[in-house]
Formats: C-alpha cells, sequence, structure tokens
C-alpha cells in the first residue's frame, strides 16, 4: 500500500512542495557562488540551527502565526491538522510539522545570511535570543513544577508522627517497625 493511498493529495503534489524547496536552495548556492568570501561560516552553523528552531517553531506552534496557518489548517477538539485536499493538504501537513518548517526556515534564514550578511545577524539574533527564552521557560516551568511537588509530599502528614495518627500498620502485632535480634 502506498504512503500516499489515504491522503488527499498526490505524489505530484508532494513532488512540487519538494520542488520549490530545491528551486530556493539552489537559488541559495547560485548566490553562495557568487561572493568572494565564505558565504557561511562553520562557527554560524549553531546559530542559524538555533535560529531556525525559533523560526519553524513560531510558524508551526504560535498565536501569532495563526493567519499564516489558517488557509491550510484547520483546528479541531484533537489540535490543529491539515485542510483540503491536493497542495493545500501538503501545505497544511508542512505547515504543522516543527521539522518541515525547519528545512524551509533553514534556506530562507542561510539565503538570508548570503545575499544580507549585516540583517541576517540582526535576524539570527533575535531568533536565537528567543530560542534561548524558550529554552529558559521550559526550565524554570520544570522547577516550579518539581519544586511544587516536593513542597506538597513535604506538608503532607507522615502517619505516626508525633500528633498524627499511626497507620494501622504500626498496629499490626507484626514486627513491622521491631528490631529482630539474633539468637
Amino acid at each position: 500500500m502506498s504512503e500516499l493511498a489515504e491522503k488527499p493529495a498526490s505524489a505530484r503534489d508532494y513532488a512540487a512542495l519538494s520542488a520549490g524547496w530545491a528551486s530556493l536552495l539552489a537559488g541559495v548556492l547560485i548566490a553562495a557562488r557568487e561572493r568572494d568570501d565564505d558565504p557561511v561560516r562553520p562557527g554560524e552553523a549553531v546559530p542559524l540551527g538555533v535560529a531556525t528552531f525559533a523560526l519553524a517553531k513560531l510558524i508551526a506552534k504560535e498565536k501569532v502565526a495563526a493567519e499564516i496557518r489558517q488557509p491550510f489548517v484547520e483546528v479541531t477538539e484533537d489540535g490543529r491538522k491539515p485542510k483540503g485536499d491536493g497542495l493545500q493538504f501538503v501545505l497544511g501537513e508542512l505547515i504543522t510539522c516543527t521539522r518541515c518548517v525547519g528545512m524551509w526556515s533553514a534556506v530562507g534564514l542561510v539565503g538570508l545570511r548570503v545575499l544580507r550578511p549585516r540583517e541576517s545577524r540582526v535576524v539570527n539574533a533575535v531568533l536565537g535570543a528567543s530560542a534561548f527564552n524558550d529554552v529558559a521557560q521550559a526550565g524554570f516551568s520544570w522547577l516550579t513544577a518539581k519544586s511544587t511537588v516536593t513542597e506538597r509530599a513535604a506538608a503532607e502528614p507522615t502517619p505516626g508522627a508525633p500528633g498524627e495518627p499511626a497507620s494501622a500498620s504500626h498496629h499490626d502485632g507484626g514486627s513491622a517497625g521491631r528490631r529482630v535480634s539474633a539468637g
């Protein structure tokens, strides 16, 4: 059975999207070849990757980009899903997938770096700071949730503690809580 058998899009629709991406990449490569210096230095890979992450997340997930997604995506109780058929459906799949949008974002950001290096540094700095903020916010949320769990556990009464009723296991007549000495 074909991967596309149950989708409202054909292989041509996916091929058209792939051809668009490849054309953009070819344009970036041609522009890079025209430059005298090294258009993208190896040390820029990580900052570009972080900026790509932030831009992809913005487009695929954030409320501020809902207008961009609206022609291609419907929101249901189960989340976002592509709507329509043909190329509209394929674009809906693309725009709801952060990894997929990331491929396109990477071409755009590297293209900007090749064509307009100075402006690219500003854009990448803003997107990089945004990605760092996401990580910091996630870390803060994790720490506060962990702290809340710890505080709640500490506030729960301990059975058998002074002023608290003992649990049934302490009064069962068994050896729980007693030391047994060997002979």
